[in-house]
């Protein structure tokens, strides 16, 4: 049976979604409150809170589910920690003088590093470069209290790879090195006992707790924390996860992890014999759905909210791993994505405002972009990365990659759809998405329209998609609507961009209002428009691994006057 064969996912006809709040980060009361809990780390009182005794061993030692990375793995081997594009020789590594990036820092801290190891490496080769390493952390970091290496969310994934992977830190036969391990492990956990439910809303407050219920499941005499730790999780999760799976910032990246968090903290119950909380079986019950939602036919994830693109193999992977059986989430009601699925065709819609600036640094102006995939081969993508790409990539491409022109949609006045801040942060812009949908014996339709050039041009973007039954025709109308506010200017510029996946051909037809798409198969699809001019430019997408790569894309362009504009454009699969 295929994913459309049955309506069960409950399809609405329509919904409104708004974005309250969206423009107003952390207060400054909440920063300086926050600045000075940290500094109180540092005093004797916090020192004090964390003394007690260590244990002399673990109670049990869980499975991790997955498999590393066994280039990082092999790096590891060679006597370097390489990640998104970093590479550092580990006798070079000095934690006390850190020289690299944020995200180099957090695989570092989190000992994320140790599963890459632990894929390549037997426990006799692997032991001696872990203990290197962690010796070296030890040393840095053991007695002194501090960001980010004592963050309450490093904390929790430290606990959680530590533990999993303990035959690599704990098979030392020097027991002073031993007993440090051990004892740094017990004083992260009462640290984790204060700081879990003030690490910020989200993946990193999970991340927190599932460290709190991992320490209470391994460390003897943990009962008290581990009722303590899940019911912060579980208000962790009603705080970051939305009813229908989705997590509240968007970021479909962001949604694997949680995922992988659970899981994780899912296997320490199993190797305790214990069943998990109802909580988190339920939370990994809707959040699978609603990533395989924003698969595409592959299985392999579409870029979103920052987060790049993700091999098929490794979301089955994952999905495997959480024992949830189900149907992709065709409608997220609150997550915002919508999924169209015909035949060998998938399309993947964004379907309403982006997330709040509190809870998402880094989000994208992407509202109503697409992603359209015809089998194992993408089409229509958007170009992604700007939070998972290498570290080579410059700051000024990296902030590029968020705007709307970097995803497959309309841009008015050459301008995002909402605002994107120095900062990092989303300002005004979308407050407001209606959508409608209906599924038929002739196939999927989605109308979908936003606000976000209502203020400074005074249009609503509407954007409609009708994928047929058989999946070889996506059928697109974009209008731009007055908005009812009087506009000075006769006409505003508009460009619907259509970036298309890696090794994509096209080749405008003689009329130059169509153009033929060879994907790397073989297979061909022509575009055709109505209502603007087409023109193939260069455009990239940042590939699974992080890294730029060159492709094309499809922009049809024109003046839209105060009344308003429509342009069509078909997408369809040729022989």
């Amino acid at each position: 049976m295929s994913e459309d064969d049955t309506p069960s996912d409950g399809i609405e006809e329509g919904k409104r979604l708004i974005r309250h709040g969206g423009n107003a980060g952390l207060s400054l009361a909440e920063r300086v409150s926050e600045r000075f809990r940290r500094l109180a780390w540092r005093t004797p009182l916090h020192a004090f809170r964390l003394r007690g005794r260590h244990p002399l061993k673990l109670i049990a030692v869980p499975e991790d589910p997955f498999i590393g990375d066994p280039h990082r793995g092999n790096a590891l081997l060679e006597g370097r920690v390489s990640f998104r594009g970093e590479s550092i020789a580990i006798v070079d590594l000095d934690f006390t003088k850190p020289g690299w990036g944020a995200p180099f820092g957090e695989y570092l801290h989190s000992f994320a590093w140790l599963r890459d190891l632990s894929t390549v490496a037997t426990r006799a080769i692997g032991v001696p470069v872990a203990e290197e390493l962690m010796r070296a952390w030890l040393g840095a970091h053991a007695e002194k209290v501090g960001e980010p290496a004592w963050s309450a969310e490093m904390w929790g994934r430290r606990i959680l790879h530590w533990t999993a992977h303990a035959p690599l830190i704990l098979s030392s036969g020097d027991l002073i090195y031993r007993s440090k391990v051990l004892n740094t492990l017990a004083r992260g956990a009462r640290h984790l006992d204060r700081t879990a439910d003030k690490a910020p809303a989200g993946v990193a407050r999970i991340a927190a707790w599932c460290g709190v219920i991992a320490a209470g499941l391994l460390i003897p005499g943990g009962d008290p924390r581990r009722q303590i730790g899940e019911d912060g999780l579980t208000r962790a999760i009603e705080g970051a996860v939305l009813e229908d799976g989705g997590v509240a910032t968007r970021s479909p990246a962001i949604q694997l992890d949680a995922i992988m968090l659970l899981s994780m903290l899912r296997e320490v119950y199993a190797a305790r014999r214990l069943g998990p909380p109802a909580a988190l079986a339920a939370a990994l019950g809707r959040m699978v759905p609603a990533l395989q939602g924003v698969c595409h036919a592959d299985h392999g994830l579409s870029s979103w909210q920052g987060g790049g693109p993700v091999r098929g193999a490794r979301i089955d992977e994952v999905v495997a791993a959480t024992g949830v059986r189900a149907r992709p989430l065709r409608q997220g009601r609150d997550w915002g994505y919508q999924r169209l699925a015909q035949g060998e065709a998938v399309v993947i819609m964004d379907a309403a405002p982006p997330p709040i600036a509190r809870l998402a640094a880094g989000g994208c102006a992407s509202t109503l972009a697409f992603e359209m995939s015809d089998g194992a081969e993408r089409l229509v993508v958007n170009c992604g990365g700007a939070r998972a790409a290498i570290a080579q990539i410059p700051q000024g491409l990296a902030d590029g990659l968020r705007t709307t022109a970097a995803h497959s949609t309309l841009v008015v006045g050459d301008s995002n759809s909402t605002a994107i801040h120095s900062d990092g942060s989303l300002g005004r812009g979308v407050a407001e998405v209606e959508q409608a949908r209906q599924e038929t014996s002739g196939g999927s339709r989605i109308e979908a329209s936003h606000d976000g050039y209502a203020r400074r041009f005074g249009f609503l973007h509407r954007r409609q998609l009708i994928l047929a039954a058989d999946g070889r025709e996506l059928r697109g109308d974009d209008m731009l609507l007055p908005a009812g506010r009087k506009r000075k200017a006769e006409s505003t510029g508009f460009a619907i961009r259509f970036h298309l996946g890696a090794g994509v051909e096209a080749a405008p037809t003689a009329d130059g209002m169509a153009a033929l798409l060879r994907l790397p198969s073989g297979k061909l699809w022509q575009f055709r428009c109505r209502g603007g001019a087409l023109a193939i430019e260069e455009s990239l997408w940042i590939d699974p691994d992080g890294r730029p790569v060159s492709s094309q894309q499809l922009v049809v362009s024109g003046q839209a006057t105060a009344g308003g504009e429509t342009i069509g454009w078909a997408l369809k699969r040729a022989g």
